[in-house]
């Protein structure tokens, strides 16, 4: 049968089939996507639409049987093509009751349903893919940590025993390896477990000053002995007490400030903490870590938060670290409800700040308050900071603060020399080399003539280099 003329609609070209036909199931109407998805050539009118959908319509007393509602909702059917093959559609059926005919409109949704599982089997896929990684990092920190500690017990006993000098100094660099190494199988566990989404924070009420105790007595030494000032400052509005995950607090701060420590060469390094605001029994409070070291370009912000990410090569060279410690800390913040940020500029130091909500113990009154405060804003400009100003002053050398910070890092640096502290040494003689980046080339090739020497631990090259640089000096 012919397809009729009266029967042409702008449809012919849509991209979804169209089928028309009575009550009594007859197909008055096919579009050009309904003839080649179903593989009929002019032949599929007058044709009943059981043929078509044999699920949904059969043989009735009316000439066909409808199985499927009519309503306008899209329901899942199968369509059959004339060589008696299927595939899913989705479609709509209406009924137009001035004309008593039915419009199907049906889309082939088989390549959607095999993308659907396709998606599906990946999900599947990379679901099992990270539970087995996660397995594994956590099986292989565990072998690692445990020949590790082995060593570490060990050193530590052989510490005990009275020892040469030679000894005890190898000894007590296994033992700092041996530290290190497990800083970074905890980094590596801390991580996986993040990126699993396994990590559960442990809160419990503790004495918010006294941890900070635990922290500053941490790294003054280190950072004193490096020839730094190091300041913290706490809000009085803080309670004694708070309610917060303290072991994570304290990962957060030791990262920052041990950041600091190792970028840091001349001036100081301080930690603010301020209350922000107050919502019933919740607190918010506000950290600030800043530092006088190399700072960072705003071209590389970007790059410090991310997982395995220095800002550049020569960083991870020089200054060593797995890029881990900072992309955890941000996932620690965030999962206190709170957020962090950086403020830096090259050369001119950085601010690390961040916040976190922790529980507030009730005031004497026992009334716990809605508060907001002034979170401290950063110095737009780091140059018109006056402590800033005065760092510069110390790096232009020839300058006589430069000139006595100078002679009394040689004076520590020789010292180490002498008590064959090469590490300590080395630290000295970084801050030498910064001291005279401003320098002529003549003093320059004198300090890396000496740099060498300590990072060769050769002790007679080293007395004749600092004896040539004090006397270019």
């Amino acid at each position: 049968m012919e397809q009729s003329s009266d029967h042409i609609f702008p449809v012919e070209n849509a991209l979804e089939m169209i089928i028309m036909f009575n009550r009594a199931g007859e197909i008055s109407y096919a579009n050009a996507a309904a003839l080649q998805k179903l593989e009929y050539d002019n032949d599929l009118c007058g044709r009943t639409i059981g043929d078509v959908f044999p699920g949904a319509f059969g043989a009735g007393n009316e000439g066909f049987e409808q199985r499927a509602s009519d309503s306008q909702e899209l329901k899942n059917l199968v369509a059959y093509r004339k060589n008696m093959t299927c595939f899913p559609v989705e479609a709509r059926i209406i009924y137009t009751p001035s004309s008593g005919m039915y419009i199907c409109m049906a889309n082939d949704i088989l390549q959607k349903e095999f993308l659907s599982r396709e998606v599906e089997r990946v999900r599947e896929e990379a679901q099992q893919a990270l539970k087995v990684k996660s397995e594994f990092v956590a099986n292989i920190t565990h072998e690692l940590r445990t020949p590790v500690n082995g060593i570490l017990g060990n050193v530590r006993e052989m510490l005990t025993e009275k020892a040469d000098e030679r000894t005890e100094k190898s000894l007590r660099l296994i033992e700092r390896c041996c530290d290190d190494m497990n800083k970074i199988i905890n980094n590596i566990l801390d991580f996986s477990k993040l990126e699993a989404g396994k990590f559960v924070l442990e809160p419990r009420r503790f004495h918010f000053r006294n941890m900070l105790d635990y922290v500053k007595g941490h790294h003054i030494n280190k950072i004193t002995e490096k020839g730094l000032g190091f300041f913290m400052t706490v809000s009085p509005q803080i309670p004694e007490y708070v309610i917060g995950d303290e072991l994570r607090i304290v990962q957060v701060l030791n990262n920052l400030l041990s950041n600091a420590l190792k970028f840091t060469s001349l001036g100081k390094i301080s930690v603010e903490i301020v209350k922000t605001a107050q919502v019933n029994d919740k607190i918010e409070l506000f950290f600030i870590v800043s530092d006088t070291g190399i700072g960072i370009d705003k071209a590389d912000r970007d790059k410090l938060f991310q997982s395995f990410s220095q800002v550049d090569a020569s960083i991870s060279r020089k200054y060593g670290g797995t890029g881990l410690g900072l992309n955890i800390c941000k996932q620690l913040v965030e999962l206190m409800g709170g957020s962090i940020e950086v403020e830096s500029e090259k050369d001119r130091g950085s601010n690390f700040s961040f916040s976190i909500w922790v529980g507030a113990c009730e005031s004497e009154e026992g009334v716990l308050t809605q508060e907001t405060f002034q979170k401290p804003a950063f110095t737009a400009s780091f140059a018109a900071d006056r402590e800033q100003e005065d760092v510069l002053n110390i790096k232009r050398f020839g300058t006589p603060e430069n000139l006595d910070n100078l002679n009394r890092n040689l004076s520590k640096l020789i010292l180490c020399v002498e008590m064959e502290n090469w590490e300590k040494a080395e630290m000295f003689m970084e801050t030498v080399r910064q001291l005279t980046e401003e320098a002529p080339q003549e003093v320059k090739r004198r300090v890396l003539k000496l740099k060498m020497a300590i990072q060769k631990e050769n002790y007679e090259k080293v007395t004749a280099g600092y004896e040539e640089l004090k006397n270019c000096l």
